[in-house]
């Protein structure tokens, strides 16, 4: 059954508002235990990691325990929280602390390395594509920056303190930043994609307001004329009235805006970017938390999830495809 436009749209508030408290204290309140609905699963299932990848797993979660996208589990109970796709790696994930990790870049080599020595094993699944997306104050007449512009704002070595000191036609205006914190994957990914597109490997400033929570950098930059931020395209489209996004000129003379047909194209670069989660391979023995990785994978091509109800680009059908068969075998071998 479909939802209404309303009801997609209160979704959305939602997505954008809750945090870490709200969305443990959400799965507490769902987690019925009266003998409700559902198909005979039950257990807890605890998922940590990127603030990018958080609306996303919430929405799943949300659909999974309902019954608007097939038979409800409304006795499977969800522990989420938003940590930073590092963040949740190092502390949570690969100590063996969670059942899931997700994760806005992929899994590093130290990672797996902790992940290996606690006996983690984790399974990469690709679950949406994301246009990263920078964004300034409403009122700063500036509606496109270059990626050395971009990587002259953000860098170490560089450290501009004025707008204008980058391009001297922005304002004689100090430079104000938001962004988030150095154990997110949205970090690392900006570092890669704009600080090390050229032939320098810049580092990332660090006189920046850091968190890992994506609307305290949306509240930054409304309130501040000469701030800029960055984050991923779903906290920015249920907010779009309140800051505006730069189109990117990747080097051609042709800025290109953020949005779901420009990432789904490859238009939008060098800012589109795969997201993932990672479930341990350990977990994937419980039936409960394998039928939840299966709905997930399931709904990843679905518009109405992924696209309008969260802000982010659903899989193809041929990378779906591929993602359920890792996931399958990978479940054959945790339950064998």
């Amino acid at each position: 059954m479909a939802h209404n436009e309303s009801a997609v749209r209160t979704r959305r508030q939602f997505l954008t508002g809750v945090g870490v408290v709200g969305a443990a204290a959400l799965a507490g309140c769902q987690s019925t235990g009266d003998g409700g609905s559902g198909d005979g699963l039950s257990g807890s299932i605890d998922i940590a990691g990127s603030s990018t990848v958080f609306p996303l797993a919430t929405t799943m979660s949300e659909a999974f325990r309902g019954d608007d996208f097939g038979e409800p589990h409304s006795n499977v109970d969800f522990n989420m929280q938003s940590t930073g796709s590092g963040g949740g790696f190092a502390n949570h994930f690969c100590p063996g602390s969670t059942d899931f990790n997700n994760a806005s870049r992929p899994i590093r080599e130290q990672e797996r390395q902790q992940c290996a020595d606690n006996d983690v094993e984790p399974v990469e699944l690709t679950v949406a594509t994301d246009a990263l997306t920078v964004i300034i104050n409403n009122d700063l007449d500036i509606d496109s920056i270059t990626v050395e512009e971009l990587a002259t704002i953000w860098s170490a070595d560089e450290q501009p303190e004025l707008w204008s000191d980058v391009n001297s036609d922005w304002p004689d205006e100090p430079l104000e930043l938001y962004g988030p914190s150095d154990a997110s994957g949205t970090y690392d990914y900006f570092i890669e994609s704009v600080l090390h597109s050229g032939d320098e490997e810049r580092s990332h400033r660090q006189d920046y307001s850091g968190t890992e929570q994506d609307r305290t950098i949306i509240q930054g930059v409304e309130g501040s004329q000469y701030a800029m931020g960055y984050m991923g395209y779903a906290y920015y489209s249920t907010n779009k009235d309140r800051v505006k996004a730069l189109a990117i000129d990747d080097g051609d003379g042709e800025p290109v805006e953020p949005s779901l047909e420009t990432a789904r194209t490859g238009e939008y670069q060098p800012l589109s970017r795969p997201l993932f989660t990672y479930p341990a391979k350990s977990s994937l023995a419980e039936e409960h938390v394998a039928e939840f990785a299966r709905f997930w994978l399931e709904n990843s091509t679905s518009e109405q999830l992924v696209a309008e109800e969260v802000g982010y680009v659903p899989l193809d059908e041929e990378t779906q495809q591929e993602q359920l068969d890792v996931l399958e075998t990978a479940i054959e071998e945790a339950q064998s």
